[in-house]
């Protein structure tokens, strides 16, 4: 079985993982926050919180997007995977300018995930 859409989406993910990381470094850069030390100002916080949180968000994500793709439809899981994507982008940029602004992006990407376990449960029961 071949699942070349949920393989793109996968490499646009592991993509947005790096533009978030590639974050981090820039803000330890710009506010002078040395490693292994994680407080500094606000702003290098927020880019810290924002990859931390991604972490998290990708434990449940990439297992839910491989196995939506197996058991349901590749391109129904490359679907969820674009707006969870877009979800994060949305998250990263409103936490990267106010911790107030991420909740929107939070909420499009938990959606997305967990429509991806319905698909998963659906897919399992058809």
């Amino acid at each position: 079985m071949q699942l070349p859409w949920t393989s793109w989406v996968t490499l646009v993910a592991l993509m947005m993982y790096f533009w978030i990381i590639f974050n981090v470094g820039r803000a330890r850069g710009k506010h002078h926050v040395h490693a292994p030390s994680v407080d500094g100002p606000p702003e290098f916080l927020r880019a810290l919180r924002v990859q931390v949180n991604t972490v998290e968000q990708l434990i449940f994500f990439i297992p839910a997007l491989w196995l939506c793709a197996y058991w349901w439809d590749d391109k129904m899981a490359a679907l969820g995977g674009v707006v969870w994507v877009a979800g994060r982008v949305m998250y990263a940029a409103g936490y990267y300018r106010d911790a107030a602004k991420r909740s929107i992006g939070f909420m499009v990407s938990t959606v997305a995930s967990l429509a991806l376990v319905v698909g998963v449960v659906y897919g399992l029961l058809r």
